[in-house]
């Protein structure tokens, strides 16, 4: 197939585009009565579709039918996040393996049970034989998600089982998906930097003994050095990424594959390609934009400045003319994100030592300005937060982790949450999603070929 841009198959579908989009459209007025579009009610929630066990998001609450926002909650099996962090962080040990468990296994793991699951790690951590050089290094990409899901995929012909469903198995596999997802990123990205940014090709396996956020670190750094302080902070980006409740968008298609009686590779490539999208884990990047256009036009020191440009970004006269100040606002969270309050407590002094003291206030600075902007604009008078978006690409850039592996990286701690929602859509739902879509098609006659209109002028 040509490349260029230029060949026959380019002219065929451009001559059609016009008159296609055309036939494609329909009207806003069509989406009325029950409709919910995107699943989601007409106050922005969520349309109930299940029950699940795994994880909670809490931004509201509903007392006499009306939303009262709370400050933001997320749990993990019941236990609140903030909680599972604040322990790590006071102990000093490494908490996204623990978090893994309680996900996957629905409990707290013992001292003995937790030594023996990062034993196993250390095995899962490990790819197949020949995996980074057939299915890595050959045809490489330059899409880290899109090398991601590739093989997640392929990893199905390296499994003597891969279409068993039985809970089992589904565990085997979910083990050891959430081992290889750091590694494959990290190599992923070693060739891609190679064979796309002349870089040197550095390959490292991972290391018996070191934690998820160790590993990463020593895999994607040509040096393979990195600090204790590094690694806990990534630590926690893992374990504040690991889940966020069965309705975010990946989740959701995970859920839905599942619920087909698919294996497991195809729901888990199927959670990947839609946490690629830049409405969903692409989100962090587009913050890393935004902010860039802020710097080039603002003086961090003169408030009056930062306001007039996220005004101009509100006009769509700036940025990426969206209209939108990306990291502002959540379908859930209302006063406040909890993986955000917990992302600015804990990358301050990160911010302080490696010289991004400055942007980390400009961040905080768009926060505080830009929410009643977008509340006076909107004519809302419901609270608004931060999401985590807002300050995590800058955390994963402190870390030297470039932009295009902030989402594999989101992947690699969320993969401990889909595979515990695909266990728990197997396990107890027994019924394929099947959503209705009301058709607004014209009746039309079958005409005779000779009567039909040509709407392009094309020759080969």
């Amino acid at each position: 197939m040509e490349k260029n841009g230029t060949g026959i198959l380019e002219q065929y579908t451009g001559s059609l585009s016009h008159r296609i989009e055309q036939e494609y459209h329909i009207g806003e007025e069509l989406y009325r009565g029950d409709i919910k579009r995107g699943l989601r009610n007409s106050d922005g929630t969520g349309v109930p579709i299940g029950v699940t066990r795994v994880g909670s998001v809490l931004g509201y609450m509903i007392e006499d039918g009306v939303r009262i926002p709370v400050p933001g909650q997320l749990y993990y099996r019941g236990i609140e996040l903030n909680e599972i962090v604040e322990a790590h962080r006071q102990a000093g040990t490494f908490g996204f393996e623990e978090v893994a468990y309680l996900l996957l296994m629905g409990y707290l793991p013992s001292r003995g049970e937790l030594d023996r699951f990062n034993e196993i790690m250390n095995r899962a951590r490990k790819l197949p034989n020949g995996f980074t050089e057939d299915m890595i290094m050959k045809n490489p990409s330059r899409n880290i998600m899109n090398k991601l899901a590739r093989s997640v995929l392929s990893l199905y012909s390296y499994d003597e089982n891969p279409d068993d469903t039985s809970l089992d198995n589904i565990l085997l596999q979910s083990v050891k998906l959430v081992g290889a997802f750091p590694s494959i990123v990290a190599n992923a990205y070693s060739v891609k930097r190679h064979y796309f940014e002349g870089g040197s090709l550095h390959i490292h396996f991972p290391m018996e003994g070191l934690s998820t956020a160790e590993n990463f670190l020593r895999m994607i750094r040509p040096n393979t050095k990195y600090t204790e302080e590094e690694a806990h902070l990534l630590d926690m980006m893992l374990m504040v990424h690991a889940e966020h409740g069965g309705g975010n968008n990946s989740t959701f298609v995970c859920r839905a594959l599942s619920s087909s009686g698919t294996d497991t590779y195809s729901a888990i490539a199927g959670a990947v390609g839609s946490l690629k999208g830049p409405l969903h884990g692409g989100a962090n990047a587009k913050v890393m934009e935004m902010f860039r256009y802020v710097k080039e036009n603002v003086n961090p020191k003169d408030d009056g400045s930062i306001r007039d440009y996220l005004a101009k970004l509100l006009n769509k006269e700036a940025g990426d003319h969206s209209g939108k100040i990306y990291g502002l606002g959540h379908a859930v969270y209302t006063i406040s994100d909890p993986r955000a309050v917990l992302l600015k407590k804990y990358a301050k002094h990160m911010a302080e030592i490696k010289g991004y003291a400055e942007d980390f206030q400009l961040l905080e600075k768009i926060e505080e300005m830009g929410i009643p902007m977008i509340q006076a604009k909107t004519g809302s008078e419901i609270p608004m937060c931060a999401n985590v978006d807002m300050y995590s690409g800058l955390v994963y850039t402190m870390l030297g982790i470039p932009e295009d592996v902030f989402t594999p990286l989101f992947a690699s701690a969320r993969i401990a949450g889909w595979c515990a929602n695909r266990i728990e859509e197997v396990v107890t739902c027994h019924r394929i999603m099947r959503p209705a879509y009301r058709a607004v098609i014209k009746r039309a006659h079958y005409d005779p070929i000779e009567a039909r209109p040509s709407h392009y002028n094309f020759q080969l």
